[in-house]
């Protein structure tokens, strides 16, 4: 027995569809979508068309802009040009914008080397980094990509990739976090943390 009608099920299936979003959740959006004043859920649905049409790649580092020229962090001249930090997603993009300690450029690959999933490296943006490296001017990258599998993965490959143009390759550190006891840190997480000690 259906008990919504049939356009509030394609909208909760479509909330759900979303990473994260249980049935539950979907429902509690959808209704809430419906409860919205019709000029709100206009200027939502609108929103969600302009950012489809608007945000394409950018020509130089592959983080989300919007038009056809590079993204702000690429024409800023604030910023250091010779490092470019390799990451997986344009939210690693964010994350280490947060941190306001980095002050380079990027290059999003969107993905990471994963042969369980068919991913492969046309798959992802890593044609487009070999062609900035080999253009000059980069000094160092430095590998950003998660410390899993995939992300160890991808990082050796580039890295190895790059290694003929005489570019410094580094990868992040990894560690016990800030905050956390060493009692409860894994054997892996305690063998990176002496491997990443630096001088104080």
């Amino acid at each position: 027995m259906q008990y919504l009608p049939p356009a509030l099920e394609a909208l909760v299936e479509h909330f759900n569809r979303l990473p994260g979003i249980g049935s539950k959740s979907a429902q509690r959006l959808a209704f809430h979508v419906l409860d919205l004043p019709p000029e709100e859920a206009d200027a939502f649905a609108q929103a969600i068309l302009t950012a489809r049409r608007a945000i394409t790649s950018c020509p130089v580092c592959q983080n989300l802009t919007e038009g056809d020229g590079p993204c702000s962090i690429c024409s800023s001249p604030r910023r250091d040009a010779s490092t470019v930090c390799v990451v997986a997603d344009p939210r690693d993009v964010m994350a280490m914008e947060r941190s306001g300690e980095y002050n380079g450029l990027y290059h999003v690959l969107h993905g990471v080397l994963s042969p369980m999933n068919h991913v492969g490296p046309d798959d992802l943006r890593i044609s487009q980094l070999v062609s900035r490296v080999a253009q000059g001017g980069i000094q160092e990258i430095i590998m950003a990509t998660n410390p899993d599998t995939e992300g160890e993965t991808t990082a050796v490959y580039l890295s190895r990739l790059l290694r003929p143009f005489g570019v410094r390759v580094t990868r992040l550190a990894y560690g016990v976090p800030v905050g956390s006891h060493l009692e409860h840190a894994d054997d892996a997480t305690l063998a990176r943390a002496l491997e990443g000690r630096q001088e104080i």
